[in-house]
C-alpha cells in the first residue's frame, strides 16, 4: 500500500546552480521589507546582495546559455539566488539548534572531493564565496540527516489522488476528520491509508517530502513528481524524533548516498522555516513550503493548511 499511495515520491528542492554541475546545492515586526530581497526571521537578505549575485551569473554567458536552453530565463536565476540566501539562513538556525558545527577546514575537505575550488566554479554561476556557502549549508543538511532520520518517523492519515483539485480537497476533509473523513477511507479503501507510520530510515523517499516537514495536526497536498497525474493529500497524526532503530533489513539509508542526506536534511528546514518565518519580496515571489523555495505565485502547485484546533 506505501508504493500506492506514494509512488515515487520525489519532491526535490532544486537548484539551478547545479543544474550544470556535481554541487547540490513589508510590514508588522522585525526588519523592514524595504531595500530587503526576503526576511528570514529577524535576518534580512539586503536587494543589492541579491543584484550583485545575478551580475556574476549573467557574466558567466556559457553557463547561462547552455541554461537558456533549457528553458531557464533570468527571473529563475533571481528566485534561485533568493532561495539559496533564504536556505543559507535557515540553515544557520538548523545548525546553531542543532549543535551542528561545519568549519573552514571541512568545506576545504569538500571542495576537494568535487575536484577543486576552480573545478566547482566552472560549472557555478557565482563566486568562490558563494560556493562555500552553498557547500557549507549542504554539509548542515547531511549532518542534520544523520543526526535526525534514524529516529524521525511521521505517522498521517494519506490518500493518493488523480488532480490537483481533487488533492486539495482530499487534504480539507482529512484535516476537518470527523465522519466526512470516515466516509472517504470507507470510500477509498485501495488509495488511502489511516495513521501510516513513516519512517525516515526506511522511507527515504517519502522523508524528503512535506510529510516530513509539517507539524502535527497540519495538513497539506503535493505532486510527488511533477507533471504526472498523480497527487498526495496527507495529515499529520503524529511526529516523533526518538523512534526506535529500524530492523536493518529496512534501513535504506545507507543506499541514499550523500545527495540523499542532504535532501532529508534540507526538508528539515521545513520545520525551521516555521518558527522563525520567511517573508520574500514580492518582486521576487513568494516563499514555498511545500518545494522550499522562492516561486511566482503562477508556479506553486501545493499548499499546506495549519493545525485546526477543531478536528476529532
Amino acid at each position: 500500500m506505501r508504493r500506492q499511495v506514494m509512488g515515487g515520491v520525489a519532491a526535490r528542492v532544486v537548484v539551478l546552480a547545479v543544474v550544470i554541475g556535481a554541487l547540490v546545492s513589508g510590514c508588522g515586526s522585525g526588519p523592514s521589507q524595504v531595500g530587503a530581497a526576503a526576511i528570514i526571521g529577524s535576518t534580512a537578505v539586503p536587494t543589492q546582495d541579491v543584484e550583485a549575485r545575478l551580475d556574476q551569473a549573467l557574466a558567466r554567458t556559457e553557463i547561462v546559455d547552455q541554461l537558456s536552453a533549457q528553458g531557464v530565463i533570468t527571473p529563475d536565476i533571481v528566485r534561485d539566488i533568493v532561495t539559496q540566501s533564504v536556505l543559507h539562513e535557515l540553515s544557520v538556525v538548523a545548525a546553531r539548534e542543532n549543535g551542528i558545527v561545519v568549519t573552514d577546514a571541512d568545506v576545504d575537505a569538500e571542495l576537494a572531493t568535487l575536484g577543486g575550488p576552480e573545478a566547482v566554479l566552472e560549472r557555478f554561476l557565482g563566486d568562490l564565496p558563494t560556493v562555500r556557502e552553498r557547500v557549507w549549508d549542504q554539509l548542515v543538511a547531511e549532518r542534520l540527516a544523520t543526526q535526525l532520520a534514524g529516529g524521525l518517523a511521521v505517522t498521517v492519515d494519506i490518500a493518493g489522488v488523480a488532480s490537483r483539485s481533487d488533492a486539495e480537497e482530499a487534504a480539507r476533509v482529512l484535516a476537518a476528520g470527523g465522519p466526512e473523513a470516515e466516509a472517504y477511507f470507507a470510500a477509498n479503501p485501495e488509495t488511502s491509508r489511516r495513521a501510516y507510520e513513516y519512517r525516515a530510515s526506511a522511507n527515504p523517499d517519502v522523508a524528503i517530502s512535506p510529510v516530513f516537514g509539517t507539524p502535527v495536526g497540519g495538513s497539506g497536498w503535493f505532486q510527488p513528481v511533477p507533471g504526472q497525474d498523480s497527487w498526495i493529500a496527507f495529515h499529520v497524526v503524529d511526529r516523533r524524533t526518538d523512534a526506535p532503530p529500524v530492523p536493518p533489513e529496512m534501513d535504506a539509508l545507507a543506499q541514499v548516498g550523500k545527495s540523499g542526506l542532504v535532501e532529508i536534511g534540507m526538508r528539515q528546514l521545513q520545520p525551521v522555516a516555521d518558527e522563525v518565518g520567511v517573508r520574500v519580496n514580492p518582486r521576487y515571489g513568494v516563499w514555498d513550503q511545500v518545494s522550499l523555495r522562492v516561486l511566482d505565485e503562477e508556479q506553486i502547485a501545493g499548499g499546506l493548511l495549519p493545525p485546526s484546533p477543531s478536528r476529532s
